[in-house]
């Protein structure tokens, strides 16, 4: 028997950045520069580098600690 899903319903942070990396953004919200891609598929961007002002939605941290679906070997 599985416990019950417990379902935290937290409002989406927005930001706006004036060029830069989604590195730097997911290492100044998440305190971890591996999470940009948490930001990115919440965003619909593929390349990291950010080109002129741009707002982009903040996804709630990964409370298990994970990596943002970033493969390291």
């Amino acid at each position: 028997m599985t416990a019950p899903r417990t379902v935290i319903n937290r409002p989406l942070k927005s930001v706006e950045v004036y060029g830069g990396t989604l590195f730097a953004v997911a290492a100044q919200e998440y305190g971890d520069a591996t999470q940009w891609n948490r930001i990115a598929r919440a965003n619909g961007i593929v390349d990291p580098w950010l080109l002129g002002p741009t707002k982009l939605v903040i996804p709630p941290a990964d409370p298990s600690g994970g990596n943002g679906g970033i493969y390291t070997p």
